[in-house]
């Protein structure tokens, strides 16, 4: 068995439910700007996922009642989190292990406050391994959960064959995500690889709202954009 299928076999058996492998050679300079050359210096990126309980993200409407807004934190963040980051680390021991370098990033950290970002965009990797595309939330969303996942990321020097291209956007003319957001946030503008996120997403703003979300009630949840996309929504019978 090649050393692709052993890490995706691997990642299976640990609880993902995603698992691509992308070619970041095209998005070095971005990678770089970001996260300087240490981190762009890797040419693959090993991308894993784990959906969300519908149940937990259909609390979020009801956050503000306390219970919802915890529940919400600690299943669907804290402990899905932690799950992908022993994920993360246990495909990186075996990458090593078979004589190459392999970097963990985190599957929730920041580095910048400035910036209001990570070491490296989860998303990035997803989008490139050809599960998802970049909606106008600036969320990676997949065609059959939506914004519904979470994500890690293993760098490494591995010589793995991608197992896609970036997706298609299929947000068409919805703009759910635009109108649910709190602090309209969002510009409605479509993800653009050549324009910088400000073109589509005002974070501070979702950051400010965040910190008084938590200020108020004591847990830092919103989701909303993440709750509203239809690829996502949970079908009525």
């Amino acid at each position: 068995m090649d050393t692709g299928n052993v890490i995706k076999s691997l990642a299976e058996s640990l609880g993902a439910d995603y698992f691509g492998i992308a070619d970041l050679s095209g998005a070095r300079d971005f990678i770089l700007s970001q996260s300087g050359p240490k981190i762009a210096a890797y040419p693959t990126g090993i991308t894993m996922g784990i959906t969300l309980l519908d149940t937990l993200v259909e609390l979020l409407p009801e956050q503000e009642r306390n219970v919802a807004g915890l529940l919400y934190r600690h299943h669907a963040y804290d402990v899905v989190n932690a799950a992908l980051d022993q994920m993360a680390l246990r495909v990186a021991n075996v990458l090593q292990g078979a004589g190459y370098n392999a970097l963990p990033i985190a599957a929730s950290m920041r580095i910048d406050d400035t910036r209001i970002c990570g070491p490296f965009s989860q998303k990035l990797a997803a989008h490139l391994a050809g599960l998802g595309w970049i909606g106008r939330s600036c969320l990676l969303i997949t065609p059959d959960h939506g914004p519904r996942v979470r994500w890690v990321t293993v760098l490494t020097d591995a010589p793995l064959a991608p197992t896609g291209t970036p997706m298609e956007n299929r947000c068409n003319k919805c703009h759910a995500c635009v109108d649910v957001c709190p602090v309209q946030a969002f510009t409605g503008q479509q993800f653009d690889k050549d324009e910088p996120r400000e073109a589509r997403f005002d974070a501070a703003a979702c950051d400010r709202f965040f910190k008084a979300v938590e200020k108020r009630t004591g847990v830092p949840v919103c989701g909303m954009c993440l709750w509203v996309c239809p690829h996502g929504r949970v079908k009525q019978k």
